[in-house]
């Protein structure tokens, strides 16, 4: 599994430090929940560990070559991007970017299908799905290659109870399966299900870091305690 390791990392726009410095250090298999008020640089802190953002200053390291790790990571948006194309050719089309046999593309996309109840869509316009099912399609499409790394940036945040349910299901099989997942949520309830450790941020800076258990039941820092009380801290 890749590990990932940022070091006095900064990111600014416009003059303005939007994030850092940072020093964080990813390296067990552990799903990561990242909380903290808006604002707080949680998305751009995504960003950065895949890499996909601007540096101004600082580095990101990984455990394994950059383009190897980069192809074994996935990630996933708030607001989930469909190729105006059908069901299954969303599904294929990960498997197709590294080149994977026509026949083990047929199957894996027709066993992802069923698991995210679109076995009956495979044909179907993918814009045209529900939220709920263009998020589930959308992280299908981000877990039918196994990736090592999956962020996900509040994956859950326009949809209902049971869709909720249904991603988080998909979430822990994978990371029962060896996906390490870095996430961001503005849902307390979800990261006290989903969590094992969390990464507070606070003004675009690593504000407190510990194991879930301990974070929700004590947190160290009165501004922790005061988000978890609902509190509007800045």
């Amino acid at each position: 599994m890749v590990s990932l390791s940022l070091s006095k990392v900064v990111v600014k726009r416009r003059g303005k430090i939007i994030l850092g410095p940072v020093d964080l250090a990813l390296n067990a298999p552990d799903i990561t929940i990242v909380l903290g008020p808006n604002g707080a640089g949680k998305t751009t802190l995504l960003r950065v560990l895949h890499g996909v953002e601007r540096l101004s200053s600082g580095g990101l390291s990984l455990s394994k070559p950059d383009a190897q790790a980069r192809q074994e990571q996935s990630y996933v948006f708030q607001s989930p991007i469909m190729l105006r194309r059908s069901v299954r050719a969303n599904l294929s089309y990960p498997l197709e970017l590294v080149g994977t046999a026509k026949p083990d593309i047929a199957q894996r996309v027709e066993a992802w299908a069923e698991r995210i109840g679109l076995a009956d869509a495979l044909e179907r316009h993918a814009p045209r799905l529900s939220g709920g099912e263009k998020q589930k399609l959308a992280l299908a499409r981000a877990l039918i290659r196994e990736p090592d790394v999956l962020f996900l940036d509040e994956p859950c945040a326009n949809l209902d109870g049971r869709s909720t349910r249904e991603i988080e299901t998909l979430l822990k099989e994978a990371h029962t399966n060896g996906t390490r997942i870095i996430m961001t949520t503005h849902d307390l309830g979800q990261a006290r299900r989903m969590a094992s450790e969390v990464v507070f941020l606070l003004a675009g800076k690593v504000h407190e870091r510990s194991a879930a258990d301990r974070f929700f039941a004590k947190p160290e820092t009165s501004e922790a305690q005061a988000f978890l009380n609902g509190d509007i801290i800045e």
